[in-house]
Parts: C-alpha cells; sequence; structure tokens
C-alpha cells in the first residue's frame, strides 16, 4: 500500500484534526528515519500513519480492535506485528507484542517524541517548529512537569535498544517533522 492510499484508508477512521497530525508526524520521522537506515520510506511511512487507526474509535481498545481493522484493509501478519509492537510495555494497550526489528524500535521511539516536540513548539512565541532546536527539546525534556504524560523512561529505553542517543533522535525526528510544518499548522 502506498502513502495516498493509507491515508486514505486512516481518513476511513479518524475525524480529528490532531489525531491526523499525529499520524502524520509520526508517519514523516518514519519515513526520515528509513532514508537514513537505507530502508522501504514508503513502507516504515505507512506503518507511521497507521500505528493509530483504532485509537479514535476504539481508545479503550487501542492496539486490540487494530488487528482486524488492518486485516479488513489488507495488512499482512508483519504489518499487524508493527502496529502491535508500538505500544509494547504501554499500560493499558500492551498487548505483547515485543519490537525486533529497527523500524518497530524506531516506532515506540518517534511515537510520544513527536508529540513532545510538538509541545516545544508550542511554547515559542511564534508556535513555530522553525523556532525549536535539539537544546531547548532537551532543556524541555529535562523538566519533569513539561509534557508531563510523555512517557521519558521508555522513549530512553527505545534510544538505548537502537544504540542512538536522545539528541540524535530528537534532532532527526525535529528535522522531519519541521519538513512537514505546513502540514501539522507549526
Amino acid at each position: 500500500m502506498n502513502y495516498d492510499t493509507a491515508y486514505n484508508t486512516l481518513m476511513k477512521y479518524f475525524t480529528k484534526p490532531n489525531l491526523i497530525k499525529h499520524a502524520v508526524a509520526v508517519s514523516e520521522a518514519m519515513r526520515h528515519f528509513a532514508k537514513i537506515e537505507g530502508e522501504d520510506e514508503e513502507y516504515w511511512a505507512v506503518v507511521g500513519l497507521l500505528h493509530d487507526i483504532d485509537y479514535e474509535l476504539y481508545p479503550e481498545e487501542h492496539c486490540f480492535k487494530g488487528v482486524q481493522m488492518l486485516r479488513d484493509e489488507g495488512f499482512d501478519d508483519k504489518f499487524i506485528h508493527a502496529f502491535q509492537s508500538h505500544a509494547y510495555d504501554v499500560p493499558d494497550y500492551n498487548v505483547g507484542v515485543e519490537p525486533t526489528c529497527t523500524m518497530e524500535l524506531i516506532l515506540c521511539t518517534v511515537d510520544q517524541l513527536t508529540g513532545f516536540i510538538i509541545a516545544c513548539a508550542l511554547m515559542k512565541p511564534d508556535k513555530k517548529l522553525s523556532s525549536v532546536d535539539v537544546a531547548g527539546i532537551s532543556k524541555k525534556w529535562k523538566e519533569k512537569k513539561f509534557a508531563a504524560g510523555t512517557c521519558r523512561d521508555r522513549i530512553m529505553r527505545f534510544c538505548d535498544r537502537l544504540g542512538k542517543d536522545f539528541d540524535y533522535i530528537a534532532g532527526e525526528t525535529l528535522k522531519a517533522m519541521q519538513g512537514i510544518a505546513d502540514k501539522l499548522e507549526l
């Protein structure tokens, strides 16, 4: 499935602008990291785009209901594994599917990190991603009350599993998001 078809699929299930922007942000981060890793950019972008496919309709059953939804849309077991693994070790959503490859580890890392970066942008006077830098992200990262819902320990564990430091992951994620700032209205 290509990105445009996946986007149309997403729009069958999503109506909330912030959820759509989140999906697009994660998708672009995944595309960016696929390019760095020399992997299939389109596939990684689609995984990122559809990683929360069941969240709007079934927030209490996130990562459970999506399996059938993805099967109904024609996705294979590899794709479904990636979808389920993105919630590994997240209370309420953990279906026990551990991320096993670089793509899945990156998805686990950038999922909440994109939201954190958006929160950083919204704190800027102009509310623009272009005003955000890695030093600012790192500073806010240390402020535990800022974006308190972000699972910092979890993101750090996945950075460690990737063998990458937080500043690198945050910087590359920011770079990806800055490339689509217009779509994110930031």
